[in-house]
């Protein structure tokens, strides 16, 4: 009889424990920031299908954890109150710096490019020809708007405010400057000014892209060093063998999001892939990039 006894109460305990994993994994909770959603009822509205979505497919409790800066979100890895973040390129290699953070996934976004555009009718043919005159460009330290259309004009042999005047304005404003003629051209993010285009008055002939940088590094989601590997493992997993599925709950969310439409998660994404932006902050003249430009 104590044999038998002994023998149910192991069978007992085989089975109880494979039920009692997807449990223990529930209880652990994930603290996830997005660094360009500032509050957080917007990340709620942006990511909160991601977030339902990663709960199902890791078993984590995932916490949305709203961050109002880059500089924020660096220091919350810091101090270990942040386990992953979602950021772009400019601010990855930054945060690389500062905190040592791990890239897990890249989130690519399609015809994720800057270019110089000018108006049609302008005297401006190439980068060589805005020589002495005044850019506008968009928000400081953005890779899109500011760095990478930097290092476009550099690449054609102009140097950073030396060869040309810099004025910073949002995109709507600028792309009205370059129109009355108060600035020569736009450096811009290509996709998102095609928005604006769109609702012009004026054909889409009126305006030209004299110069197009190549596709630029994608955004990234890096983990805290603190984050033990398995979590950083499930977590890389539930991209590589949901990504349809995840990418259907990111785009699902708000409007924010619609820079990723069309998009693809890669896994096999290298710290190196990011070394073009660091030329980048060189360019303007950080080439340390141990902090963010514009904070």
């Amino acid at each position: 009889m104590p044999i038998t006894v002994c023998r149910r109460a192991i069978l007992a305990v085989a089975f109880i424990l494979p039920l009692a994993l997807p449990a223990m994994a529930q209880d652990q909770e994930v603290r996830f920031a997005v660094t360009d959603i500032e509050g957080l009822e917007a990340l709620q509205r942006e990511f909160g299908p991601f977030e339902s979505k990663i709960e199902e497919l890791t078993g984590f409790d995932l916490e949305l954890f709203a961050v109002n800066s880059r500089t924020v979100a660096a220091e919350a890895l810091r101090a270990e109150q942040v386990d992953f973040v979602l950021t772009g390129p400019a601010e990855y290699v930054v945060m690389r710096k500062l905190t040592n953070a791990e890239p897990v996934i890249a989130f690519s976004r399609p015809d994720y490019f800057s270019a110089i555009v000018v108006m049609a009718d302008s005297p401006y043919q190439r980068p060589e020809d805005l020589r002495g005159e005044t850019i506008a460009f968009g928000d400081i330290g953005s890779t899109s708007n500011h760095l990478s259309p930097a290092q476009l004009l550099a690449d054609y042999g102009l140097i950073y405010r030396d060869d040309y005047d810099v004025q910073h304005t949002s995109r709507d404003i600028g792309h009205e400057a370059m129109k009355r003629g108060d600035v020569a051209a736009l450096a811009t993010n290509y996709r998102s000014w095609l928005l604006i285009r769109e609702a012009e008055e004026l054909p889409p002939g009126a305006f030209r892209a004299m110069a197009r940088s190549g596709d630029l590094p994608n955004d990234v989601l890096v983990a805290a060093p603190n984050v033990a590997d398995e979590t950083v493992k499930t977590m890389r997993t539930a991209f590589e063998e949901h990504s349809e599925e995840l990418i259907e709950a990111i785009l699902s969310g708000g409007d924010e999001n619609l820079k990723y439409e069309g998009m693809r998660f890669l896994p096999g994404i290298q710290d190196s892939d990011y070394d073009y932006v660091r030329a980048m902050y060189a360019t303007i003249g950080f080439p340390e990039f141990a902090e963010f430009v514009g904070d």
